[in-house]
């Protein structure tokens, strides 16, 4: 049992009681976020906001700079989202979920080349590329930027990209040693699905102003 708990969790022992503390925090609230995404409730971004703060600090700290700039990339369209889903249609209901136009699908492949890109080029100057997995950083950094763009959109193709995405992460994170975080993608790959079924059955259904 110990060589279990060892293999799991023996990374943390190099971590600091509060990082470890933060890393839990950031999880329980990147739960609760994703939770209330799938329950299509404005309350995804304020959530959201409090985990990738805590998470741009701890991935900053440990070097992961695809990972960080995630973060803070979701913070930011977490405040655009915010907007988009309160933005009224008309005197009654607020923004709807709805499948993305082709000009939309257009703009989410100019995001995903952009960001690729740019993280390639990030990891280059800093002299990141020393491992196999800044490449899969760097992937799976385009695909949740074109997920957290449709999510703020209120986009139901949103869905897939966290899904592709969080399974990949899995194994990623738990290479990495962040064995927490790897178990949370998991747990948010299952609530993706739940998600994406939840939010077929509202597709272009008006969404009432609270």
């Amino acid at each position: 049992m110990n060589h279990i708990f060892d293999f799991l969790f023996g990374q943390y022992a190099e971590y600091t009681t509060l990082d470890i503390v933060l890393e839990l925090i950031a999880a329980i609230f990147t739960i609760a976020s994703v939770v209330y995404s799938k329950k299509n409730n404005i309350l995804v971004f304020p959530t959201g906001m409090i985990c990738t703060a805590i998470f741009v600090y701890l991935l900053l700290k440990w070097g992961l700079l695809g990972d960080m700039m995630i973060n803070a990339y979701y913070f930011v369209m977490s405040v655009y989202g915010w907007y988009v889903w309160t933005r009224k249609v008309d005197d009654s209901h607020v923004t709807p979920i709805s499948r993305a136009t082709v000009k939309e699908h257009k703009i989410s492949a100019v995001i995903f080349v952009a960001t690729f890109f740019f993280v390639f080029a990030v990891y280059t100057v800093f002299d990141k590329f020393n491992h196999w997995t800044a490449y899969i950083d760097t992937f799976t950094t385009a695909i949740f930027f074109v997920g957290m763009w449709f999510m703020a959109k209120r986009k139901i193709e949103n869905w897939i990209y966290w899904i592709i995405g969080d399974i990949i992460t899995i194994p990623l994170y738990f290479y990495k040693g962040l064995t927490f975080s790897s178990i949370l993608y998991f747990v948010l790959t299952i609530v993706a699905i739940f998600g994406y079924l939840e939010w077929k059955k509202h597709l272009n259904k008006p969404v009432a102003i609270a």
